[in-house]
């Protein structure tokens, strides 16, 4: 069973606001286990709205329309639907009286544009809207039961939840299972060359999800027995994560800090951080998790060389003979930074993010790494290319990973 989902409105279409119902309707759908054939969008223009919902209603299912439900001459949904269907608006006493309720809760008198809300398409199913003064409602366009809400994001969310879902769920012929695998590492081609194969063997669907620099991995099966699906995609994602090796880092919604944070906690670890190129991201990134001070203590933002000296006690000798950006600066840093909060491990991170700064010996996006703990300091370094920030963002990730692999497998493991 397919489902099309139509965003209306000329903020969308001009890039003005960020389609995001689209992408959780998406995901919500998918879980479910609908089939999303279709993500549309169209501007405030009747006629396009007109023919989207009717190719939607003719190709689909299910059809999920989001805007244009408001207030405003530019909200043309409900007439759009009333026209297509050849039947009247007719007015709602139910949801007058809550535009009315909802608005002189807030002192305000309920105005001719907020009282269109209250118009509906004749014989629609009404959704009520507890959050916002646009209802929603549902009828069937063509062959599809066709639902429409508020663009307004969490009102739409709750209306979903409340009224759509409970209908849609018995519409479902198979269940499925999905397995997603956060990877960082590889490159997109390299994984999906990896797992060539996986799909013809075990009966599921890959998806690649690309958002830099992670790649995620969905693992998909249908079937009318849950469990038969579920074994599928559990034998499928082994099968993975041995073609991945260490590039699987997590799963679901956890990010490459929690991953690591989790990490630390297991082994009784504690973490210090001495950033230079990266000014602070990799701190960001792990104080971004709920209860990162149980194994996360600080770190210093050592910028320019004085500040190396002075907070991580970087000697300034070394740095006029090495540089700022080298192996022995970084492991002075790190070695610094595990002094001075007496973590069990400290990362440490300097490099040249460019767009300037580089040099034939080291161009741009040379950086050091180097992580300390009792059994010594490790150091590796590399080069990447890219944006500015594009460098720091890997530099960020390559360092946790860093730390991750030394808690892993010692002061053999490596950065790259």
């Amino acid at each position: 069973m397919t489902v099309g989902i139509l965003c209306t409105g000329t903020e969308l279409t001009r890039g003005e606001l960020v389609n995001t119902n689209a992408t959780w309707l998406a995901e919500e759908l998918t879980a479910l286990g609908f089939e999303v054939g279709a993500v549309d969008c169209v501007d405030d223009d009747r006629d396009r709205i007109r023919r989207a919902l009717v190719r939607l209603g003719n190709e689909h299912e299910v059809v999920l329309c989001t805007g244009g439900l408001g207030p405003t001459t530019d909200d043309l949904t409900t007439e759009c639907v009333a026209e297509l269907l050849g039947v009247p608006l007719v007015c709602d006493a139910a949801s007058l009286e809550h535009i009315r309720t909802l608005l002189a809760r807030f002192g305000r008198d309920m105005a001719p544009s907020n009282a269109k809300q209250a118009d509906f398409t004749e014989g629609a199913s009404i959704i009520s809207n507890p959050r916002g003064t646009a209802p929603g409602f549902h009828v069937r366009i063509g062959r599809a039961l066709s639902f429409f809400f508020p663009g307004v994001p969490h009102e739409m969310k709750a209306m979903f939840r409340d009224t759509a879902l409970p209908l849609l769920a018995p519409l479902v012929q198979s269940r499925h299972h999905q397995l997603r695998l956060r990877c960082f590492g590889l490159p997109e081609s390299e994984v999906n060359d990896r797992l060539r194969g996986v799909e013809a063997e075990f009966g599921v669907i890959l998806g690649y999800r690309a958002s830099f620099p992670e790649i995620e991995v969905k693992v998909l099966a249908r079937d009318p027995s849950y469990d038969a699906a579920t074994a599928r995609v559990d034998a499928a994602a082994r099968v993975v994560r041995e073609r991945l090796g260490d590039a699987v880092f997590a799963e679901g919604t956890t990010t490459f800090a929690e991953a690591l944070l989790t990490l630390l906690g297991e082994r009784g670890a504690t973490l210090a951080l001495a950033e230079s190129c990266t000014g602070g991201l990799v701190g960001d990134m792990l104080t971004r998790v709920p209860g990162a001070s149980r194994t996360f203590l600080g770190g210093v933002v050592s910028y320019s060389n004085e500040a190396k000296t002075a907070l991580l006690g970087v000697d300034a000798a070394a740095i006029a003979t090495h540089g700022a950006v080298s192996e022995t600066v970084a492991r002075a840093m790190a070695e610094g930074a595990r002094s001075r909060f007496g973590s069990t491990l400290a990362l440490a991170v300097t490099g040249i993010a460019g767009p300037d700064g580089g040099t034939p010996e080291k161009p741009v996006g040379l950086v050091h790494f180097a992580v300390a703990d009792a059994r010594g300091t490790s150091a590796q370094h590399v080069v990447s290319g890219g944006t500015r920030e594009q460098v720091r963002v890997r530099a960020a990730y390559l360092g946790l990973r860093f730390v991750r692999r030394i808690l892993l497998n010692g002061h053999d493991a490596g950065v790259g």
